[in-house]
């Protein structure tokens, strides 16, 4: 890589810049296990029922594109962060990139997808809980979580990644283990109460009704809801500002959770429509549990729960996380109140916290007068149409970012980590996505999240355009942000001084 002088200089400042007064005290193991966190909550044991209810066995393909799809978006991203590492990046990302309007849009789109999803782990956890505790109001338990979920993001950003760590490992170990027992059941080992056959082949995931029982179709309508268990990769970039060395640490972590996420989501859901017939999953339960209690072990019903609990708190606790940096961007780039933008003595902005918080419980409290299940659908779908928003927005800010790097008088050779097989990358991350969104119109359990998705998004955009805000007055005074123009100076002033105050 040919780099200037002056541009390794900016690059290595970029680095250890101190972004808005947040602590750089996230490790390379943390970022990792955060986005893990985020993509595998109790929702995932619970929804991954819905999904393969929905579709049938094919439900692992629909995994598969799934995958894809974050795997665009993750190459997007990755390039962002590395260039300009800021916290609460793409809401900055977009304003820079793409226009402060749509980020305004986008960014309140996004924190209303978490605050509408948190809710959802909090209720698992409380049915959960209710399950070892029946004397106890399950509410008791959602309110408790939440109260955790609040201390820890309250703490100073340390604590919250050691903590995000060992929860997230946790359900990794109950996936693998999983995988283990699935595997031992297609041989035969284990056969419960039913007779012995040996190998089950392809029984379960052909024989009844075949690959696409529900037709083709089915699998493109159910993606919104599918992509939800997606949801929290993207929350990477937002700790971008937070991370120790990001050029080395984010490179790393997107390739691991991608292919951590082949492992974790394709592997098991392939193993668990082989086992169990389609017709037999619901969002009633753990959908995991409920293959391994076919087979007799019926103790593992038990051992799921505990690793659904640790799912929602892992969960929760990411998208919390992610909730409140993009707050606190919204409330740094003018487009949320100012007071919002606040940092505790643990430089955690804590008035954000609260206030996303407070927005969850709204939430939780107003699916008490819908059926659990209806509650769990219902908000899951809303999170999956919001979140996707983000996505686009982000496959489009590298596209554009991309464009004025090259206007700028750069090559691919300036970036530390560049999204290969531009401009194809963001081109297929966009439309995926946007196909995923109509496609979600044909399917009744999911249309209302359509209609509450559009005007998250369109609302805020017009609230920003008629109060005129001046984005260049709204960022305090003696604050310092990186730009693009901070760190890639167009060719003709590559030695002037660069703008970015440490």
């Amino acid at each position: 890589m040919s780099l200037t002088d002056q541009n390794k200089a900016n690059l290595c400042d970029v680095d250890n810049f101190n972004d808005g007064g947040l602590k750089r005290g996230l490790k390379n193991r943390h970022v990792q296990l955060i986005a893990l966190g985020g993509i595998i909550g109790s929702c995932f044991f619970l929804g991954t029922g819905q999904v393969v209810q929905a579709v049938g066995p094919s439900a692992f393909l629909a995994y598969a594109l799934g995958g894809i799809i974050i795997y665009l978006v993750m190459l997007c991203l990755g390039e962002l962060a590395v260039a300009i590492p800021i916290a609460g990046s793409f809401v900055t990302y977009a304003a820079d990139f793409i226009s402060p309007t749509w980020a305004c849009g986008v960014g309140w789109t996004y924190w209303l997808s978490w605050v509408t999803y948190v809710p959802c782990e909090c209720t698992a956890a409380g049915i959960i809980m209710h399950g070892f505790f029946p004397d106890v109001n399950q509410y008791i338990w959602a309110v408790a979580l939440g109260v955790i979920i609040t201390v820890i993001n309250v703490s100073n950003v340390k604590a919250f990644g050691e903590v995000e760590f060992w929860l997230a490992l946790c359900k990794i170990i109950g996936l693998m283990f999983f995988c283990i027992m699935a595997v031992l059941i297609i041989f035969g080992v284990f056969h419960g109460d039913m007779p012995a056959r040996g190998f089950i082949g392809t029984t379960n995931l052909l024989g009844n009704g075949g690959l696409f029982p529900l037709g083709a179709f089915a699998v493109l309508t159910e993606m919104v809801m599918l992509l939800v268990n997606f949801q929290g990769s993207e929350i990477i970039g937002l700790s971008a500002g937070e991370c120790l060395d990001p050029s080395k640490t984010i490179p790393i972590a997107i390739r691991n959770v991608t292919f951590r996420i082949v492992c974790l989501y394709l592997i098991p859901v392939f193993l668990l429509v082989m086992i169990l017939p389609w017709a037999d999953a619901s969002v009633d339960q753990c959908v995991f549990a409920t293959a391994l209690d076919k087979y007799g072990l019926h103790w593992a019903g038990g051992l799921f729960s505990i690793i659904a609990l640790t799912a929602a708190m892992s969960c929760a606790n990411s998208g919390t996380y992610g909730a409140v940096r993009s707050l606190w961007a919204l409330a740094r780039e003018g487009m949320a109140p100012r007071f919002l933008a606040k940092l505790n003595k643990h430089s955690v902005p804590a008035n954000a916290a609260y206030t996303t918080i407070a927005g969850a419980w709204i939430f939780l409290l107003a699916s008490y007068f819908f059926s659990a299940t209806d509650a769990f659908v219902y908000l899951l779908s809303i999170a999956g149409f919001t979140g996707e928003m983000c996505w686009i927005s982000i496959c489009w800010s590298q596209y554009n970012f991309r464009k004025k790097l090259y206007k700028a008088g750069y090559t691919d050779e300036a970036l530390r980590y560049k999204s290969p097989w531009f401009p194809f990358t963001a081109q297929a991350g966009i439309w995926l996505q946007v196909a995923s969104l109509v496609f979600c119109l044909f399917n009744e359990a999911l249309r209302p999240a359509f209609y509450f998705g559009v005007p998250a998004l369109i609302i805020p955009m017009v609230i920003y355009k008629l109060a005129g805000v001046d984005r260049n007055k709204t960022i305090a005074e003696g604050e310092s942000r990186i730009r693009f123009e901070d760190v890639f100076p167009p060719k003709a002033n590559v030695g002037a001084k660069s703008n970015v105050s440490m």
